[in-house]
């Protein structure tokens, strides 16, 4: 996707509306407990800054559902941001209206200030023409890097593009468009998939697209056991999706077809509840226990997993091997995280989809050690099914 970025244009002296993913989290003191999405758009908000730009962000945080909701102001973030560029950040009452109108005038080249949280008015979500004119009339120039939200089409990601003429990428969907779109046009190869998560439901599109591009796919989670119920495996007591047997059968069959190697765990561990004190151990596929419950890859699918890792020159991780939030059954989650920062360290591409897998990833402190981690979850999943995002399709080519 050849689109415009903020490399492509200049913004000194001009009105710079950025719509920036500020939904962090937040403790019951409103204090910041991850700022992660802040840090991440600082490459943005510094070049318009440092160019003499006047920046207009723009974010939600929440669900305030369509109303105002102090719970759910951006406040914090704003004092949060001021610390981090070392430079005031004037905090913003509401995100359109007459005396943000002013504030906005009254800004000075190299000042930035926040607009008030989005999902404080229904019309964003609807993408209603009229709030997203108002929200237009605020800038000259309008800058997404709100990857995260990029797959709604809402007022501030996609309504917006139609009442400005200069609509371009910010530096963090830039980076997104580069790591995720070079795997999935020219991938260096051999490309590898990993696929984890509780439902082949979820997957499918994700598979099915895959399948045109990669030449193995591994995959962990409870879906795996959806998978062995199609071969004709007793599963215990483990999550199966009664009503996707034939698909898990059609895409064995769909793989085969295409020369695809896909694997799934020859070993995985076993628990009678998920629960961190409850009792666990590996057993092969083929003698899972009634009561049982499969919870993660076994060590002999995290060792064969990992050497398969190592063999790429392309690897795209989405979705968990188990049920990592408990320590106990985090193990294959962990082993995939390792051998993906192997692989990094030996010259592969590697690519980690949003949600669970980022947080596998920071849980095993490897964050750095790995090309690329999408800040979008349902963003990153979209993509990969090949699903046009109307945040990014909407901006200039």
């Amino acid at each position: 996707m050849q689109k415009k970025t903020l490399s492509d244009i200049s913004t000194q002296g001009k009105r710079v509306l950025m719509r920036v993913d500020f939904n962090v989290p937040l403790d019951e003191n409103k204090k910041i407990t991850d700022d992660k999405r802040i840090v991440e758009s600082l490459p943005s908000i510094k070049k318009v800054l440092e160019e003499g730009g006047r920046l207009i962000l723009m974010s939600h945080l929440g669900r305030p559902k369509g109303k105002v909701n102090p719970e759910y102001s951006l406040a914090p973030v704003a004092s949060r941001l001021a610390e981090l560029i070392d430079s005031p950040v004037l905090m913003a009452k509401d995100c359109i209206g007459t005396e943000v109108m002013q504030q906005v005038l009254a800004l000075q080249d190299g000042e930035v200030m926040l607009l008030e949280n989005l999902r404080f008015h229904a019309e964003e979500e609807a993408n209603d023409a009229d709030f997203s004119r108002e929200l237009a009339s605020l800038g000259e120039v309008y800058v997404n890097d709100a990857f995260g939200t990029a797959h709604r089409a809402h007022a501030s990601t996609e309504g917006i593009t139609h009442y400005v003429q200069t609509v371009v990428a910010g530096y963090l969907i830039e980076r997104e468009l580069l790591y995720l779109g070079k795997a999935l046009q020219e991938p260096e190869r051999p490309f590898v998939a990993i696929l984890g998560g509780s439902k082949i439901s979820g997957k499918i599109d994700v598979l099915e697209n895959l399948f045109k591009k990669v030449d193995t796919v591994l995959i962990g989670g409870a879906m795996v056991f959806t998978f062995f119920k199609a071969q004709g495996y007793e599963v215990g007591n483990s999550l199966v999706e009664e009503s996707k047997i034939e698909l898990a059968l059609t895409i064995l069959e769909q793989a085969k077809k295409k020369g695809i190697k896909l694997l799934l765990p020859v070993d995985v561990i076993v628990a009678p509840e998920i629960s961190a004190d409850a009792a666990f151990y590996a057993e092969k596929i083929s003698s899972i226990p009634e009561k049982m419950i499969g919870v993660d890859i076994g060590p002999l699918t995290a060792e064969t997993y990992r050497n398969e890792i190592l063999s790429a020159r392309t690897v795209l991780w989405n979705g968990p091997m188990g049920v990592f939030e408990i320590d106990n059954f985090a193990f294959g989650t962990m082993a995939v995280a390792k051998a993906l920062a192997e692989a990094t360290a030996k010259g592969a591409i590697t690519i980690v989809g949003g949600g669970d897998s980022a947080a596998a990833i920071a849980k095993a402190g490897l964050a750095t050690e790995i090309t690329h981690i999408s800040t979008g979850g349902g963003a990153s999943l979209e993509f990969l099914e090949g699903k046009e995002l109307p945040g990014i399709a909407a901006l200039n080519d």
